[in-house]
């Protein structure tokens, strides 16, 4: 019996998630389908441009993303604390950006009378039941999640002049509980494309996140330039001492870019040449610092969907976990074992 998505993710409390959706049957995300001679290509910027805007107004950041054939994962990091620093006005003009009201539409020439508009955003704003409504789903994993696939869903339906379910059920869901388990996931996410042999090397991957802010890092070669709005930023990992966040976020990911790029790239040779190898001398501060074995690296990222079901963390993190939703056990404790200190 499936879990109730409330006792996986922690609602009102900050969270990172592993997400995946797969569409229905055989049926076509994204690439080139050989049984119906039909490319769908293109499907895989509909998902990355919902992405961003869905980033843009959620409280709910990209960690990192894989868009493959037919199912894609999705790394994200719920904050809850930040929707609460919207007051009711930034609230109403969020999730009216993502649900336009019907009421602000003009049926002749589609044009907007902005004292209309501020007059009718000012009367939502007043409403205190249904902005604290909003905020809350503006924070959930769930509503994210609804709003990205309901969409893409309909638009493929609309091409494929068909009506139905597309996605296969509710999308799959796995608490990261520490940094470990997030760095580990991005990296098995980022790599899905060396894994399934569709790419030599991760930056050659497309539609990933790595490949994404390595043409951002490109692009800012000669003029630094801010990452990407919608993809949580790195730490600026000082020689000695923890992941610093950066200037224009109170929140980024538990490594610096470089040391995630090398990371990455080491495991995709490693994995794409079918060894299992040594890890470099520059990379075990990396693995050390996260709590990661070193010995069990290649193996855990190139079985992360098999080791883990749930939820993924340390040793004690997963117990804690266990015991906070009143279970005796989740799947993965073993391969926490292995693979984290």
């Amino acid at each position: 019996m499936p879990t109730p998505r409330k006792e996986q993710v922690s609602k009102h409390s900050n969270g990172h998630y592993h997400c995946v959706s797969r569409a229905v049957r055989r049926a076509f995300l994204c690439g080139f389908d050989k049984q119906s001679g039909c490319n769908y290509e293109h499907r895989r910027q509909w998902i990355l441009d919902r992405l961003e805007i869905l980033a843009g107004q959620f409280s709910v950041e990209v960690c990192a993303y894989a868009i493959m054939s037919n199912h894609y994962h999705l790394v994200l990091h719920v904050d809850y604390e930040q929707s609460l620093t919207w007051d009711a006005d930034e609230v109403v003009k969020r999730w009216c950006t993502l649900f336009p009201p019907q009421a602000l539409k003009d049926s002749d020439d589609n044009q907007i009378d902005v004292e209309v508009v501020n007059a009718y955003f000012s009367r939502l704003a007043a409403d205190e039941e249904k902005v604290t409504l909003w905020r809350e789903r503006l924070a959930d994993l769930s509503w994210f999640m609804r709003c990205l696939n309901e969409p893409v869903a309909r638009q493929a339906n609309k091409e494929d002049k068909c009506t139905g379910r597309f996605w296969e059920g509710r999308f799959k869901s796995q608490a990261l509980l520490d940094d470990a388990a997030l760095v580990s996931c991005m990296a098995y996410v980022d790599l899905n494309p060396v894994r399934a042999a569709i790419a030599q090397t991760p930056e050659d991957s497309e539609f990933t996140s790595f490949a994404a802010r390595v043409e951002i890092q490109k692009k800012s070669v000669s003029k630094p330039e801010p990452q990407s709005q919608w993809l949580l930023p790195f730490a600026e990992t000082k020689k000695t001492g923890k992941p610093q966040a950066t200037q224009n976020t109170h929140v980024c990911l538990p490594i610096s870019q470089e040391e995630y790029f090398e990371l990455v790239d080491w495991t995709g040779r490693c994995i794409r040449d079918g060894k299992r190898g040594a890890i470099p001398a520059h990379i075990q501060p990396i693995l050390q610092r996260l709590e990661i074995k070193q010995d069990n690296w290649i193996d855990g990222i190139q079985h992360y969907g098999n080791h883990f079901y749930k939820v993924v963390g340390i040793m004690r993190h997963l117990l804690e976990e266990t015991e906070r939703q009143g279970r005796k056990w989740f799947k993965g404790q073993s391969a926490a074992r292995l693979l984290y200190q």
